[in-house]
């Protein structure tokens, strides 16, 4: 045994960070054997017979601020989101009923929205203009699109189940030529991590991953070993496992290792068809750490600081994990060709 096995060996497993071999990126074992398309196209469609109630997630919770009105385009559908005076969330349609103009430019007074075309004032018990069904649940904002959605509608979304205590969270969005369904199809094949970002994760292996259609809902998760890499041959190991809450939502839970209980929620909000008449999906990823270790809760405090950080490491994973949902799209639909 070498010098750097013998230290390996001898370092604290209770440390969170660890050191590591590896073999070299074209060395590992490969996974496609495990990694099976009707594997994966089973997965998506169990997702897929999840209900969702007919909400979406449209943004993060802070980038509807007070007293500026927030625009987005979910299902082909123009939206408009603020704050009234108490803080609380009001989504409704992004077009002034009077002549069409974009709500997003209009002023926020008073709670209210006030056109920038001819003054027309909106909000709740205004006249020509009704709110819809929104939920605000402190990290992300969702609306109900009853035509979009096409279910029986509920009156809460299925949020996924966080951390308690102490956290610190932040949320990527991108958006990409696919639709939810292959966003869904990338974040349930854990066996490629190791192979397309090396960068973040190493020594990958996938523990247990359920098969076929009739699967019960406690089996239906993917189970994954797995080391973030932080820089070099040190990293942290973790087991964490994959669970789909609804028919656009990936949750990644770690149940061992540091961070226990910290989550990772994808969600994969249609926007309707750009200029190319192709489908738009937006990626709106939250991430919601915790640790059980008495520094977290004073590193918590510099969450402002942290957020920047985690934006950009999700970000770096779905610029890669986009071109694979856009590519899946591309071959499934015969958009390559």
């Amino acid at each position: 045994m070498d010098l750097g096995r013998r230290w390996i060996g001898r370092w604290p497993a209770r440390w969170p960070v660890q050191p590591f071999r590896e073999p070299r990126w074209a060395r590992q074992e490969p996974t496609f054997a495990e990694c099976g398309p009707a594997r994966i196209d089973a997965a998506v469609k169990r997702a897929d017979a999840r209900p969702a109630g007919n909400w979406f997630v449209f943004g993060a919770t802070r980038d509807v601020r007070e007293g500026r009105p927030f625009g987005v385009t979910v299902g082909g559908r123009e939206l408009v989101a603020w704050r009234r005076v108490d803080g609380a969330l009001v989504v409704g349609p992004g077009a002034c009923p009077h002549l069409g103009a974009p709500l997003d430019q209009a002023r926020v007074d008073c709670g209210e929205l006030v056109c920038r075309w001819h003054g027309l004032r909106l909000g709740p018990g205004r006249t020509g203009w009704s709110p819809l069904p929104s939920h605000d649940d402190g990290v992300l904002v969702w609306v109900r699109l009853d035509e979009a959605g096409g279910e029986l509608p509920t009156e809460r979304p299925v949020v996924p189940a966080r951390p308690g205590g102490v956290t610190v969270d932040a949320v990527a969005t991108l958006t990409g030529t696919c639709e939810p369904c292959d966003v869904v199809a990338n974040r349930l094949d854990p066996w490629h991590g190791a192979w397309f970002h090396p960068y973040s994760f190493t020594r990958l292996r996938v523990l247990s991953a359920p098969r076929g259609l009739d699967v019960p809902e406690p089996q239906d998760r993917f189970v994954v070993e797995v080391t973030f890499r932080l820089a070099g041959s040190w990293g942290v190991p973790v087991i964490a496992e994959f669970t789909c809450p609804g028919p656009r939502t990936v949750l990644m839970t770690i149940v061992e290792g540091e961070g226990t209980g910290s989550v990772v929620e994808t969600h994969a909000t249609p926007l309707g068809t750009g200029p190319d008449g192709r489908p738009r999906t937006a990626v709106i990823e939250a991430t919601i750490a915790t640790s059980a270790r008495p520094g977290f809760a004073r590193a918590s405090r510099a969450a402002p600081a942290l957020r920047p950080l985690m934006r950009r490491a999700a970000a770096r994973l779905w610029r890669d994990d986009m071109a694979y949902a856009e590519r899946r799209f591309f071959l499934r639909t015969g958009s390559a060709s």
